[in-house]
């Protein structure tokens, strides 16, 4: 009896909710003009996607203004910016427009000694070197400059022969017979090493000496030095060995397959790593005929001018190889366009100022720009400086751009 009446009591406390339930409605079939969810606004630094705020104002940060979070914003790969974030982003654009571009290839450069520039400082006699005024190598050596002093017995009778010869020509002035001496034994002295100021010299004391002092004959880098004070060198040995860094040679690499776009006379742009202001042309004045069985490349050469003076032998750099010429063609800076591991892309930017990531084919390209094949179209204002900022940023806030 007890069960029956549990039983009955449980299925009328089942029909009083039901019947309480359909009277009040459910809230799903509630009507929701009567009863309005309120819909919260937040507002972000897009620089500092930490600080989120339910009102405008600025970053306590960057004081950058906060921008409004609105469903646009989660876009695959979009960012909306302020016109104040933009200016102090440094953002710019350009709109996209067909034009030529010049093709080139990028070969590795060095550079190296210009031996046409190369000055051999030789003892003209032989004897040993007293002094030497130049002792170490690196320093640079002016033209006319001392360079050492040497011993030599054989000096001493070429200066008593010349003034043996003044002397008969002062007795005998019209003798020419004697003015022909003087003379040969004036060249004698020169091709020992004697300037026009030393033989004066000699001429005016009328004194001997077996001490002659050297000077440079030009102007370098003294590169090498092969003697040392009170050493007997022959005639014709060498001294030391200058460099003159006003010209040097730039050398590249080729493939073989390759060869065919360079001739004598082709024109390189010439880029040294670190010193982009000094950027020349160069014209190539020398392929190789032979590969280098190392590296299975042919080297071509040109001369670069280094009046400056800021290259140095060994220096890398990069060699632009002009390859031909692309007509109506899209090119972009090389900083417009990103490049990861998803592939190639660029920043668009629309009437409101959204910019949003666009996956784009490259092409051929130089030490400036690059040619978009397909991605983008004419009249699209595309961001040229500050990609990579835009980058950046939308990676911190969303992790990928696609």
């Amino acid at each position: 009896m007890n069960k029956i009446i549990k039983k009955y009591t449980v299925i009328g406390i089942t029909l009083l909710a039901m019947t309480l339930i359909y009277a009040c409605g459910s809230p799903e079939s509630s009507d929701d003009s009567s009863h309005p969810v309120t819909k919260t606004e937040k507002y972000t630094c897009p620089m500092h996607p930490q600080i989120v705020q339910d009102k405008p104002g600025t970053c306590p940060i960057c004081k950058m203004d906060l921008v409004l979070v609105t469903d646009k914003s989660k876009d695959a790969a979009s960012l909306m910016l302020s016109e104040s974030q933009i200016q102090l982003a440094n953002i710019r654009t350009l709109k996209v427009g067909e034009g030529s571009f010049n093709t080139s290839k990028v070969l590795n450069g060095r550079i190296v000694i210009n031996p046409e520039q190369t000055e051999i400082i030789s003892s003209r006699v032989a004897g040993r070197i007293e002094q030497l005024f130049i002792k170490e190598t690196g320093r640079q050596l002016a033209k006319g400059e001392p360079v050492l002093q040497i011993y030599s017995e054989q000096l001493q009778v070429l200066q008593q022969d010349y003034l043996l010869q003044l002397r008969q020509v002062a007795a005998f002035p019209s003798e020419k017979i004697y003015q022909s001496l003087r003379n040969s034994a004036k060249s004698k002295l020169k091709l020992f090493g004697y300037s026009d100021t030393q033989i004066a010299s000699l001429a005016k004391s009328n004194k001997v000496s077996p001490l002659l002092t050297v000077y440079a004959t030009a102007s370098g880098v003294v590169n090498e030095i092969n003697v040392s004070e009170g050493q007997y060198v022959a005639e014709g040995s060498p001294i030391m060995r200058l460099e003159n860094f006003s010209r040097l040679w730039i050398e590249a690499d080729v493939y073989p397959s390759e060869i065919n776009q360079v001739a004598i006379g082709s024109v390189l742009k010439v880029s040294v790593n670190g010193l982009p202001e000094l950027s020349q042309n160069a014209r190539v004045d020398f392929i190789s005929p032979a590969l280098n069985p190392s590296t299975q490349r042919l080297t071509i050469r040109a001369v670069i001018n280094n009046s400056a003076g800021k290259f140095q032998p060994g220096m890398q750099a990069n060699v632009f190889l002009s390859t031909g010429r692309i007509t109506k063609a899209v090119s972009l800076p090389l900083e417009a366009v990103i490049r990861d591991e998803s592939g190639a892309h660029v920043w668009i930017k629309s009437k409101d100022n959204t910019f949003t990531s666009r996956n784009v084919v490259t092409g051929a390209e130089d030490e400036n720009q690059i040619v978009i094949t397909s991605g983008i179209s004419n009249g699209e204002e595309v961001v040229s400086s500050g990609a990579y900022l835009l980058h950046s940023e939308f990676i911190l806030k969303k992790g990928t751009t696609q």
